[in-house]
């Protein structure tokens, strides 16, 4: 997995490039609150890690263009990860 931030501060423009494998992903449920619900990825790598979080309406928009555009990715295998 790699990821690629950018980011603006007193300094001016910084960017960000990192990479790792994927170790987990969780779902955060609040039951109180279902509408806050996000699902985070994290990641390891070397000598960085990190976690992305996204809400279920960004998970929803990244199938359907995932769905759109998988003939365009050729050979395609399908992972799980135990605990």
């Amino acid at each position: 997995m790699k990821v690629k931030s950018r980011k603006t501060n007193a300094d001016g423009l910084v960017r960000l490039e990192s990479s790792g494998e994927l170790k987990e992903i969780l779902i955060n449920e609040d039951f109180l609150h279902p509408n806050e619900a996000s699902i985070a990825l994290c990641f390891r790598g070397k000598s960085s890690s990190g976690i992305v979080e996204l809400s279920p309406k960004e998970i929803d928009v990244l199938y359907d263009e995932l769905k759109k555009r998988k003939h365009l990715l050729g050979n395609v295998k399908v992972m799980k990860f135990e605990k």
